[in-house]
């Protein structure tokens, strides 16, 4: 879209959408894989079709996770904004109206007191959203967790309670609900036909497969042949270096992140009565970029001498720690009631009771939580690695200095090759780590 913003639009909601859709996609992946077998037993004996299945069981078994998992993505938006509005590529600039291209602008010339309004804007915003609508949805959802007693302490929205008493929000409601209801009992069958013509599934998925390598095949080929003409064996090897360097960072951050918050989202998820105040707290200060302690984090840096590789870790945290805490949160609040029960009547305290009651019970959320976490700190190391403050800038070795230099000067070639081999390294340590974890999780550790 050349001489128009709509194409730096387009690439700004693009960079921002990926920040949000995967965390959400993953839980709900999980909560899929882990819906407990005799509530399946019950459909299968009320012979519910595929849409039945998915909105009385599937989604509603889904929702706390879910909810949670759209704070973190809400939150994780706010950081991309400041990283997608103001983007540079060789000599090509890219600034949006929005509040990103102005702390951006604001970085550039040292403004302090701009950042501060900056900052001041963004509180506002989220303690606003997070009043009239997060908290209310958290209240909202928490009668979809997975119990067989009652007692739990039920959290409180005063907005939700404002609106439940309104008379205009049933009325606007209750045509919709109708046609929704309605079209539970339609069930549409298959048609009927010679069992030749019904294509068996697994050729289905299997033609699926083949149409994707394909194209993986071919679109391989082409990158191979892009880079083979450009760089060298030498320059794969640097990029292989500085990629194993940041994920080095990315697996000690994800121990450390763990260590931190699995204990405290526990906490807050066990109690109902302090989880609206400490998801308020923990909304605001997961979505406050962490781009805007960039800043300070270089002038300290700079004038007091410190180490570099060091200190861009806790930076990294910033942009991954969240997750952890929301899908534990998540996992806590859904834990079933009786269990905490039983726990209580065999006085388990201590470890015993975090090794065979909580852990177990939080596992799937936690895996949820800690691939998306690791996600966000390779991509928080593209901001993280590369630091500027004015004419001041800070480079620790690593992909994501890689790529952002890269850019900076507009060598497609080796920004292709840093994305490439990142791409495929995150890709085996999915398959060597993140995966056997979820397997467990869904073979072991299901609410059965």
């Amino acid at each position: 879209f050349p001489g128009q913003l709509l194409g730096g639009e387009l690439a700004a909601v693009f960079a921002i959408f990926t920040s949000q859709a995967w965390n959400m996609a993953f839980s709900m992946f999980q909560s899929l894989r882990t819906v407990p077998r005799d509530v399946q037993d019950a459909a299968k004996v009320l012979r519910l079709t595929a849409w039945h299945r998915f909105w009385r069981l599937e989604l509603p078994f889904a929702i706390p996770g879910l909810v949670w998992n759209m704070m973190m993505s809400m939150s994780g938006g706010w950081f991309y904004v400041v990283a997608s509005e103001a983007v540079t590529v060789g000599t090509t600039h890219v600034t949006l109206p929005g509040i990103g291209a102005y702390v951006a602008t604001a970085i550039l010339n040292r403004d302090l007191t701009a950042i501060g309004w900056a900052l001041l804007a963004m509180t506002a915003v989220i303690l606003a959203y997070n009043q009239f609508f997060f908290h209310p949805l958290a209240a909202w959802a928490d009668k979809y967790r997975f119990e067989t007693t009652t007692g739990q302490t039920i959290p409180q929205s005063w907005f939700l309670d404002a609106l439940r008493r309104m008379r205009l929000i049933p009325a606007l409601g209750d045509p919709w609900q109708r046609v929704f209801r309605a079209s539970f009992g339609v069930r549409l069958p298959l048609p009927a036909g010679p069992a030749l013509l019904r294509v068996p599934t697994k050729l289905a998925d299997w033609s699926w497969y083949g149409v994707v390598g394909i194209a993986a095949v071919f679109g391989g080929w082409h990158i191979a042949v892009y880079l083979s003409e450009s760089l060298g064996w030498g320059d794969l090897r640097e990029a292989l270096e500085v990629t194993l360097l940041t994920m080095t960072r990315v697996m000690l951050i994800s121990v450390a992140a763990s260590l931190v918050w699995v204990p405290i989202g526990v906490w807050i998820g066990l109690r109902p009565r302090w989880s609206g105040t400490m998801q308020s707290v923990a909304q605001f200060l997961a979505a406050l970029p962490a781009n805007l302690l960039f800043p300070l984090a270089v002038v300290m840096i700079v004038r007091y001498h410190l180490n570099t590789e060091f200190w861009v870790m806790p930076l990294m945290l910033l942009g991954a720690q969240w997750y952890i805490l929301f899908n534990v949160i998540a996992g806590a609040s859904a834990f079933p009631n009786d269990l905490r029960e039983v726990a209580e009547t065999l006085r388990l305290r201590g470890w015993p009771w975090w090794r065979s009651v909580i852990l177990p019970g939080i596992f799937p959320y936690y895996v949820t939580g800690a691939i998306t976490a690791a996600g966000g700190a390779w991509n928080a190391s593209i901001v993280a690695e590369y630091m500027r403050w004015g004419e001041t800038t800070i480079s620790v070795p690593g992909v994501g200095s890689y790529i952002a230099r890269m850019t900076e000067m507009g060598d497609y070639p080796r920004i292709l090759l840093g994305l490439v081999v990142m791409s495929r390294v995150v890709t085996l340590l999915n398959r060597l780590l993140w995966r056997p974890l979820s397997a467990y999780a869904e073979r072991r550790l299901r609410l059965d």
